[in-house]
């Protein structure tokens, strides 16, 4: 199947952030902005009347977390039936042109999931902070350890086809949604992939490695999910 037959489902998770979302919007390639999905969080600045008027799908995801957030921007979208689901985030440290390269290697490598690693040499200085590369550094490697297969990051931008992304059953419904969607692709033995993308310091503060209370709870339910879905799942 030809890119230009797929029908594909933009997937934005945001909470606050008014001052990036455009920016996110605007720079979205032609070929995937006919279904843009923006699963407003909670957000008390705006984020989705902007979303709105710049021509996006804003779904209320009114319980917090990211991954609650990914779930109910799922449910929006399953209706129109995409072909492919493609996951980034609000902030403005992804670089939405590169979905072109994303959905590109989905297809030509013939993958059910493809994640943007922004830890192959495509972040700039100081776009990743030293406790999101050593969580990515230990979640991965302990995934290795249990699966013989190493990813190199957890990055939130990543594109997969939908009968891939129904078969996983997500339920992750905060920190654990990254690391849960590329551990269950592993154990259902998906055909998976990584490509280099660009990333840059993000508009605003991060809920999770911004604070120290984030970074905790997010490293404690990462490894938490590794465990479940790893060894006792």
């Amino acid at each position: 199947m030809k890119k230009s037959d797929l029908k594909t489902a933009v997937i934005i998770p945001a909470l606050n952030e008014a001052e990036s979302i455009a920016e996110v919007i605007n720079r979205i390639p032609e070929p995937f902005r006919e279904l843009i999905v923006v699963a407003d969080n909670g957000s008390s600045d705006g984020t989705g009347d902007i979303a709105k008027r710049l021509g996006a799908h804003v779904v209320i995801a009114s319980e917090r977390g990211y991954g609650s957030a990914c779930l109910s921007g799922i449910a929006f979208a399953q209706k129109f039936q995409p072909d492919i689901y493609i996951f980034l985030d609000a902030d403005y440290s992804d670089h939405p042109e590169n979905m072109n390269e994303l959905v590109g290697a989905l297809l030509e490598k013939n993958l059910d999931l493809v994640i943007g690693s922004r830890t192959l040499g495509g972040a700039e200085a100081g776009a990743l902070l030293p406790q999101a590369r050593f969580g990515n550094w230990l979640a991965t490697r302990l995934m290795f350890l249990r699966f013989a297969y190493l990813y190199s990051d957890l990055g939130p931008f990543r594109a997969v086809r939908a009968e891939a992304l129904y078969r996983l059953n997500m339920q992750d419904r905060n920190f654990g949604w990254t690391v849960e969607m590329q551990i269950k692709a592993l154990r259902q033995r998906l055909r998976v992939g990584e490509i280099s993308v660009r990333y840059r310091k993000r508009i605003g503060v991060s809920k999770i490695t911004g604070t120290v209370k984030g970074t905790v709870l997010a490293g404690i339910k990462i490894l938490w999910t590794i465990g479940r879905y790893g060894i006792f799942g």
